[in-house]
């Protein structure tokens, strides 16, 4: 692929990771998803190929990679598989990087080296009930009690948060109230395992099924004082910073699916025969398939556009936004017209289209919807 954001190391992580993804990741990918299953080995393989800690610096157990780099990996695991590209993405831009940038140094030593590795995960506690596109509404709340956190709510939708190797997660609690009702936020760190805190996996999802997702409990949940990650009440500006690196991954998924989509719908037509020819030959599919290629590659100059920004110390939150927008849109699209080039057969099980359409659907919602994504690239243009 040519792009002039890649040097030769990106060209190799895609190889690497590409040849990965097709050994090791789909022939076990619908098996996997069929049962709803959370796979802890390949997670481990994931993690000896180097896939976590990707951003991290090397005195911490990661990589010292730019962002590209990171998303290049990302978007060739959901070309095969949308379950371990989340497991990848949010164990990355969710899990570890709040603790590498925002941590201390005792925190940092504690847990980055481990969850570089991949042999343990960590969860980003910020989804409520009622508390998804409003951050701001978190019920969930901590008070200081002679040194201690004492911590009550409950949290949705998280990932990677109750799995057998998950260490813990981060939590966004209002720490205070101001006077008027003005909430202060605060992020602390929660070890599984602590008393009060219980992680409850969630099943029956339409996509991501081998990904794991959570529902997080705290009861009188108690942690030290000194668990706090940040400083008192810098809660939100961690939680927002976090996202808008988080959604330069969910864009890569859409890329990649987007990506893995075309190509199973090209293969399809070009050994699909209908009125004595292959139907990649027949115009209507031709024509679908070259808006599919032109989407995609719209979507990926965007995409490493505004990694080159973030890798440049330059301005890239309104890239970001725009990234996941456009990039989760196009999965969407491309899934839907690979799944109309295969007709009746898309809509079975045994054809790998039928998981990357619901796959897709999440994209759209994830990490900030589309109309936020709308909503915060109206406010940086003027609107």
């Amino acid at each position: 692929m040519n792009s002039p954001y890649l040097n030769e190391q990106h060209h190799l992580i895609r190889k690497s990771v590409r040849d990965f993804a097709e050994r090791e990741i789909k022939p076990k990918a619908k098996e996997l998803d069929d049962k709803q299953e959370f796979s802890v080995e390949l997670t481990h393989k994931m993690g000896e190929m180097g896939l976590f800690g990707m951003l991290v610096s090397p005195q911490y157990g990661g990589q010292g990679l730019d962002y590209l780099s990171y998303i290049i990996a990302v978007e060739e695991i959901a070309r095969i598989d949308s379950s371990q590209a989340a497991t990848v993405a949010a164990g990355n831009s969710l899990g570890i990087n709040p603790l590498f940038y925002f941590g201390t140094e005792e925190q940092k030593q504690k847990y980055l080296p481990v969850l570089c590795t991949g042999k343990k995960l960590w969860g980003f506690g910020l989804t409520e009930p009622n508390a998804g596109s409003d951050s701001r509404n978190t019920k969930t709340n901590a008070y200081l009690d002679d040194g201690q956190w004492i911590i009550n709510g409950s949290k949705i939708f998280i990932t990677n948060a109750s799995t057998e190797i998950t260490l813990g997660s981060i939590v966004q609690v209002v720490s205070r109230e101001k006077e008027g009702g003005e909430k202060e936020f605060s992020t602390i760190i929660v070890e599984n395992g602590t008393p009060g805190f219980t992680a409850k996996t969630m099943h029956d999802k339409m996509m991501w099924r081998a990904s794991n997702t959570a529902e997080l409990y705290f009861d009188n949940c108690t942690v030290p004082e000194s668990n706090i990650l940040g400083k008192q009440g810098q809660g939100s500006k961690i939680m927002l910073s976090t996202l808008d690196c988080g959604r330069l991954s969910i864009a890569a998924m859409g890329l990649g699916l987007a990506q893995g989509a075309y190509e199973l719908a090209l293969k399809y037509a070009q050994e699909r025969v209908q009125f004595g020819k292959p139907i990649c030959k027949q115009q209507a599919i031709a024509f679908k398939l070259t808006d599919m290629a032109l989407k995609i590659e719209l979507a990926r100059n965007l995409l490493y556009k505004a990694c080159w920004l973030k890798d440049n110390e330059l301005p890239f939150a309104k890239e970001a936004a725009m990234s996941k927008l456009y990039c989760s849109e196009i999965a969407r699209e491309v899934a839907d017209e690979a799944l109309q080039v295969h007709g009746g057969y898309g809509l079975m099980k045994d054809y790998d289209i039928e998981r990357f359409y619901r796959d897709q659907r999440l994209l759209q919602i994830g990490e900030g919807t589309s109309e936020i994504q709308r909503l915060v690239i109206s406010r940086y243009i003027g609107c």
